[in-house]
C-alpha cells in the first residue's frame, strides 16, 4: 500500500513536532500549557495544526487507495500534502506568512483532490445495491 509511506511520514512529522514542544516546555520549565512564551505557543500551534490535518488526510488517502485510485494520484496527493505541511511549519516557525499561506493552500488542494478521488472511485453499486 502506497499510503503506508505517507502514514509513516506523517507519524515522523508529528513525532518531530511533539519533540519540539517537549524541548521548549523543558527549556522554559512549563509543565503544561505555554506559560506565556511565544516560542512555545508557536510550537504548540504548529503541532496542533498538524494533528488537525494529517490524520483526516491519511484516512482519505487510505480509502482512496482501497477504492482503486491510481498509484500516481496517491503519490501526487501525498507529496502535495507533506509539501504543504512542511511549508506551513516553516512559515509559522519563521513568521513568514507567504510560506504559511502556501502550505495551507497545498494542504487544502491535496485534501480536495482526495475528496474528489474518493467520490469518483466510490463503489456506488455496492452502496446502493444497483446490481
Amino acid at each position: 500500500m502506497v499510503s503506508a509511506l505517507y502514514a509513516v511520514l506523517g507519524a515522523l512529522l508529528l513525532f518531530k513536532l511533539s519533540l519540539d514542544v517537549v524541548k521548549l516546555r523543558t527549556q522554559y520549565r512549563v509543565p503544561f500549557g505555554d506559560g506565556g512564551f511565544y516560542e512555545l505557543q508557536t510550537a504548540t500551534r504548529i503541532h496542533g495544526n498538524a494533528v488537525e490535518y494529517i490524520p483526516i488526510a491519511l484516512i482519505l488517502m487510505v480509502i482512496m487507495e482501497m477504492n482503486g485510485a491510481n498509484v500516481w494520484l496517491v503519490h501526487v496527493s501525498g507529496i502535495m500534502l507533506f509539501a504543504g505541511r512542511l511549508s506551513h511549519y516553516y512559515g509559522l516557525r519563521h513568521r513568514d506568512w507567504r510560506w504559511r499561506r502556501s502550505g495551507m493552500s497545498a494542504t487544502y488542494i491535496s485534501m480536495v483532490m482526495m475528496i474528489c478521488a474518493n467520490i469518483y472511485y466510490l463503489p456506488w453499486e455496492q452502496i446502493f445495491i444497483l446490481y
